[in-house]
Parts: C-alpha cells; sequence; structure tokens
C-alpha cells in the first residue's frame, strides 16, 4: 500500500487515501479503510478542520438535547450506549467520536484545514492544506455541509435595523424573550426553533417558500428508500442536492400536535421584501420584528474541489455510486443521497470498497480502468441501493 510520510515533488507527503472531513461519514470512511489493511498515517490520512472531535454535531446549539435527537445511526463498529436523554447532543456526540477515533486509532489530524484540491504528478491528487501538502491516489470527500450555512436574499435586507441569524448559529430559547420573531424555513429546524423559542418570545411569526407536509406514522424502510431515490436522481443529473430530510416530510409527535394546535406552526407564505422594522408582502400584510432567524439549511461545503473541475452545469457533481463521474479517484461521501446518519456509513463502506478495487487496477496496470470506472458517465445504481 501506501508509502506514509516520504516526501513526494515539492515536498508533498505521499500516501494512498486522503480523508477529509471527521464527521460521521469520514470516521465511516476511516474506519472500513482501517478494517481492510489501510494504515493509518502510513496509508490514508484524516484532516478535520474542526478543534476537537465531534464533527458538525460539536456545533449544535445546547437546547439540542440528546432526547429531541431524530434518530442517529451509530457508526460502524461501535454503538452508543446508555446516553442522558437530557444531555445536549453535542457533548454527546463529541465524547462518542473522540472514543471511536480512539478506540480505532485513526489518527485524524486537527485543525487542518484543506485549501484546494488539484491535479498533481503521476496521476495523484494534491491536497494543499493548513498543514502542509500532500499527494494521494485517491480522496474521500466528508466535508458535510455545516460550513456552508445558506443566507437567501430579499429586497430591503440590508435595512433591517434588527438581528438577523442563522440556524448555524443559534444560541438557544432564551436569547430570544420578549423579541418579535420571524423563523423563515420549513426543515426540522424550523419547526423546532419555533417550538422552543414561541414561550419565551412576545410573538414568532413562520414564512416558508413551501406548504410544510406534515407526516403522520413510522417512517419505515419503503418511506426511507423513496426518499433517497428522490434525492439521488438529483445527483445524478449532475443537478445540487436536496437534503434527504427535504423530501420526506415533517415527523408528527405530541410537541407538534400541540404547536399546531395552539397556532405556534400556522404557516404564512414567504414575504416579499424585508423592511428597516420588519417583513412585508406585495399584499399590504407586514408583521414586525426584532429578529429574523433562517432557518434555510447548508449548502455542500466542496469549493476546495473547484480546481478538478467536477461541477456540473446544473450546479452539483454526477455521482456513480460515490465516485464523481468525471474523476474515479473522487469519491463523495455524506453528499446528496448519503447525507444522513445511515447512509454515511454505507456510503463509507461503498467508497473503500471502490478505491481497493481502482488502486488493485492501477498496481497491476490492467487496460481499460477509466472506461470500467465510468469516467465518461453515471454507472446504474448509487449509494441509495447500496447495502
Amino acid at each position: 500500500m501506501g508509502t506514509g510520510e516520504a516526501s513526494g515533488g515539492g515536498g508533498a507527503r505521499q500516501v494512498d487515501v486522503v480523508v477529509i472531513g471527521a464527521g460521521q461519514a469520514g470516521l465511516s470512511a476511516a474506519f472500513h479503510l482501517r478494517r481492510v489493511g489501510f494504515v493509518p498515517d502510513r496509508d490514508f490520512v484524516v484532516l478535520d478542520h474542526a478543534p476537537r472531535p465531534g464533527g458538525a454535531w460539536q456545533f449544535r446549539w445546547p437546547s439540542l438535547t440528546w432526547g429531541k435527537v431524530h434518530g442517529m445511526h451509530a457508526l460502524p463498529g461501535m454503538e452508543l450506549t446508555g446516553a442522558d436523554p437530557a444531555r445536549p447532543s453535542a457533548e454527546v456526540v463529541a465524547e462518542y467520536f473522540d472514543r471511536y477515533e480512539r478506540t480505532f486509532g485513526l489518527r485524524v489530524r486537527r485543525p487542518v484545514d484543506v485549501r484546494r484540491v488539484r491535479e498533481g504528478e503521476d496521476g495523484r491528487l494534491l491536497v494543499e492544506s493548513s498543514r502542509g501538502v500532500w499527494a494521494t491516489r485517491a480522496l474521500i470527500n466528508a466535508t458535510g455541509t455545516w460550513d456552508r450555512p445558506f443566507w437567501p436574499r430579499y429586497p430591503g435586507q440590508d435595512s433591517f435595523l434588527g438581528r438577523q441569524l442563522h440556524t448555524a448559529r443559534y444560541p438557544g430559547p432564551e436569547a430570544f424573550a420578549g423579541q418579535r420573531v420571524v423563523v423563515v424555513g420549513g426543515g426540522a429546524s424550523g419547526t423546532q426553533h419555533l417550538m422552543e423559542i414561541a414561550p419565551y418570545a412576545a410573538a414568532t411569526t413562520w414564512v416558508t417558500r413551501r406548504p410544510p407536509v406534515f407526516r403522520e406514522g413510522p417512517f419505515d424502510e419503503e418511506r426511507g428508500r423513496a426518499a433517497v431515490a428522490l434525492v439521488e436522481e438529483r445527483v445524478r443529473q449532475g443537478l445540487a442536492p436536496l437534503s434527504v430530510v427535504s423530501v420526506t416530510g415533517l415527523p408528527v409527535n405530541d410537541a407538534v400536535r400541540a404547536a399546531r394546535a395552539s397556532g405556534v406552526l400556522d404557516r404564512l407564505p414567504m414575504f416579499d421584501r424585508i423592511t428597516p422594522t420588519g417583513v412585508a408582502w406585495d399584499d399590504g400584510r407586514e408583521v414586525a420584528a426584532d429578529v429574523i432567524l433562517w432557518a434555510t439549511g447548508f449548502r455542500a461545503a466542496i469549493d476546495h474541489l473547484a480546481p478538478l473541475r467536477l461541477r456540473e452545469p446544473g450546479g452539483g457533481i454526477r455521482l456513480a455510486g460515490t465516485r464523481a463521474a468525471l474523476d474515479p479517484r473522487v469519491h463523495l461521501v455524506g453528499y446528496g443521497p448519503s447525507a444522513s446518519t445511515i447512509g454515511a456509513n454505507r456510503a463509507g463502506r461503498a467508497a473503500v470498497r471502490d478505491i481497493q478495487r481502482l488502486l488493485d487496477h492501477e498496481e497491476r496496470e490492467e487496460p481499460g480502468v477509466q472506461e470500467e470506472w465510468g469516467m465518461q458517465g453515471v454507472v446504474p445504481g448509487g449509494v441509495g441501493t447500496q447495502v
């Protein structure tokens, strides 16, 4: 396998695989790399820009306790058991990820900011970072979305005299005491924020682009496959991925039923403009606000891959399974259809399986590798169908 810390051209350290990101997807990939015989810091390296273990979970708001989390699939090889439902999920998951990294000796390097990935020599990719350069035969990108909160733009937005913040910086409900709050966004975060803030705020208003879809009953395997398939189809077409959650609907529990009955989850259509003192619609309606909370989601953090020119005209990276259709050395896990905890686990395993095959082909110098690995287009199937 790899040549470890030996320097290649230009001082780059050579490895077989670089994993960027140590959230659920990145740790899953690292686990499977180790399981099939790759050695950390010799054959592969995991680079993470966060200050400590925990992935994006470590940045979640304190009021998101473990008991409020709508299901988190355990990492491969180690269950998360006995967590106190009243503890902040940021603490629970950070401790779990830290224990996982130490148990399996994954040797995650942090904090490391990956600045760009570009073509190197001898078929390798160069991963340029704040801690130096790695020359790698394959790349697993597991950078998620947390670093790219999406802020829509509306007329008058800069004139607003109150406070605007995004879910990524949500401080908890107490910070909104006595204030008039407009929450924008129809996803799980928006509804959770509303239900938390309402008892503290002077008034809340919920606005969404589309009417929210509430889902009664269990989210069974068949519904899960159908949801993933919808997200997967966009990725196959090279479109920017939707989150899996966006196509599953909002699960209804007792808290949601109570909030709907009390009017907290009465929704208004999206406003047309923002005024210095609130938001307004073209029909003449206005709502005064002290705070606008944008629960408008995130976008994939993949700008560092721009030099490889993997994006399609639709704005996304077209995938064949987890492989970038335009470059079989690059795998994206936790992206599109694998952007869930169970999906990330499966994607990590699938990526490692494909990378093994790719590196074996290179070592044997077999002909026809480019055609087999789908560099000219997407092959049937994908992460959502691999088990």
